[in-house]
């Protein structure tokens, strides 16, 4: 009879770092218990509401003084702004498409095929054992670029020739006058996540891209096509949409744009589904005060990138080689 092997000889055919589970302390616990994390973000949400209507109070009622102006011009010249209508209809649309045809599963039945057979004849360029992963969310970040970007813009400046697309959160004007609120904002932000960043449901989630730990050629390549999807993603909501609404809504807009930005994290972690009501109001009103979406993009996209940074660290799963073999 065989005796089963030791823990020592097993571990002799482990190819992947392992690290030791760390004992739970009592705040992990209570975090992850489900009551408890429940209710938890809606206190929180009480407490930082009071300083964010007071950090941006002037730009709320500056938005809405130059709405009430625009509304009363339109009613006495009899005309009727179609902006809003239009606006919510693309976005429903596009997020729709987004959820049926812009994710993982529309590459797997769609585009792994072709790869496959394109493959067949140039396997050395198409890889698809090697690759085929990050293909996949190429066409994720490529379904986005396009609905966020490609689909709305030309659309809306057919329908409305006379706005500005450089009104939609394009222009830089004033950029470095207002980038102490880029550092304000990361003060806030990166103490709160830090402290959500060693939860289980962060750690294992992010990054999307597995294979970031492989090489940092691999992590370069995700973080740069992940960044542009954070662009993409910034001149919808907080450049394109805002701009729509702005002149009927006025401040109101805001918080219309933060309904939808919630929702889009459906599937991600809880915490951060709230965390993305304050970061919409915020990023949104941010973006209104300064006229762009620079100051915003920078914000959104050095927490994702420490969020994923943080998430590899904590694993002990940063790359040790910058080519993957």
């Amino acid at each position: 009879m065989s005796l089963a092997p030791t823990p020592a000889e097993i571990a002799q055919h482990l190819e992947f770092p392992l690290s030791v589970l760390k004992e739970i302390s009592w705040f992990d616990a209570l975090i992850n218990y489900a009551p408890f994390k429940a209710l938890i973000p809606l206190p929180i949400l009480a407490l930082i509401a009071p300083p964010i209507y007071w950090f941006f109070k002037k730009t709320w009622k500056a938005l809405d003084q130059e709405a009430t102006d625009y509304r009363v011009n339109l009613s006495r010249s009899g005309g009727t702004d179609f902006r809003p209508f239009v606006c919510l209809v693309l976005v429903a649309a596009i997020l729709t498409l987004h959820e049926y045809y812009g994710g993982r599963s529309t590459f797997e039945a769609v585009f792994r095929p072709w790869l496959i057979s394109l493959e067949a004849r140039y396997p050395q360029w198409v890889n698809m054992a090697k690759w085929g992963d990050f293909y996949g969310y190429c066409w994720w970040v490529g379904a986005r670029v396009i609905g966020y970007v490609v689909v709305p813009f030309p659309i809306w400046k057919l329908l409305f020739p006379r706005d500005s697309l450089l009104d939609m959160g394009l222009r830089g004007r004033g950029f470095f006058s207002h980038f102490w609120i880029y550092g304000l904002c990361l003060c806030v932000v990166l103490p709160a996540m830090w402290a959500v960043a060693h939860q289980p449901d962060f750690g294992n989630y992010y990054p999307f891209y597995k294979f970031s730990s492989r090489s940092w050629f691999d992590l370069l390549l995700w973080e740069g096509i992940y960044g542009l999807q954070f662009l993409a993603l910034e001149l919808f909501f907080r450049g394109w949409m805002l701009g729509a609404l702005r002149r009927s809504l006025g401040s109101s807009a805001i918080f219309v744009m933060a309904v939808p930005y919630c929702m889009i994290h459906y599937g991600k972690p809880y915490l951060e589904s709230h965390g993305a009501i304050v970061a919409g109001i915020v990023l949104g009103s941010l973006a209104m005060r300064t006229r762009s979406i620079y100051a915003g993009f920078l914000v959104h996209i050095t927490v994702a990138y420490l969020m994923d940074l943080g998430s590899l660290w904590h694993r002990g799963a940063l790359p040790t080689v910058f080519w993957p073999g």
